[in-house]
């Protein structure tokens, strides 16, 4: 098992990441998602609550240059499943679940960003919980090492797992030109604290120059209750 916080803290530029996995005592199923910023128009983001979820949205919209890939809603659910992507596969998902598609179904309609040279992974996690059961998947879909004529999906799914432990999945390995797309499973990490210590954690860990926003949310195991958190480096 990896420390998230040096996980987080020895990459500078990580990307987009999500996290998902137990509370530390056991009680809640928990997720992060988080987004990083290199130019103007990436870091000129907030999040915003909308309805059970999140949107992103311009935080002084006279700057707003493309919004095709950085305005989207990173969080939505659908009954008892709680879906959190880097896109707007996040309504993908959401619409095809919603027609008895499975989660690896939907993904299957879509592939990595047409953001040259980079073409940007495309990470996807979907949390069910319901009468005290609880699983999860994740997704990343990436180009053939750079090369977009061919795209790879990857789906991991997890259940029975201990208390305290997550996995991480990010877009980039680094920083660089272009950015080296990330490689292997998601990553064993540790989960700690109630929510607000685990949110301060993840916060406090991302870059500060490149860090933009942060979402969390523990979801009560038996009840189906949640609370969630917003930071934005934008005020």
């Amino acid at each position: 098992m990896t420390e998230l916080v040096k996980e987080l803290s020895s990459n500078a530029y990580p990307g987009r990441g999500i996290v998902i996995g137990t509370s530390e005592d056991g009680k809640y199923a928990v997720c992060a998602y988080f987004i990083m910023g290199r130019s103007e128009n990436s870091r000129n983001r907030v999040f915003v609550e909308d309805g059970t979820g999140i949107r992103t949205q311009a935080f002084d919209p006279s700057k707003m240059e493309d919004p095709s890939l950085i305005i989207y809603a990173p969080v939505r659910t659908l009954g008892n499943y709680t879906i959190v992507t880097n896109g707007d596969q996040t309504d993908t998902i959401y619409e095809l679940m919603d027609k008895q598609y499975t989660f690896e179904q939907a993904l299957r309609t879509r592939e990595f960003e047409p953001d040259a040279p980079n073409y940007t992974p495309r990470i996807s996690g979907i949390m069910h919980v319901q009468d005290g059961n609880y699983d999860f998947a994740m997704s990343i879909l990436k180009s053939n090492h750079g090369d977009p004529s061919a795209c790879h999906r990857f789906t991991f799914t997890y259940d029975n797992f201990k208390a305290g432990e997550g996995y991480f999945i990010h877009t980039y390995m680094s920083d660089g030109n272009p950015l080296p797309s990330y490689e292997g499973e998601p990553t064993l990490v540790d989960i700690k604290g109630d929510i607000d210590t685990f949110t301060n954690n993840v916060w406090n860990a991302l870059n500060e120059d490149n860090k933009v926003s942060l979402f969390t949310r523990y979801i009560n195991l038996e009840t189906g209750e949640y609370e969630s958190r917003i930071v934005n480096k934008n005020k």
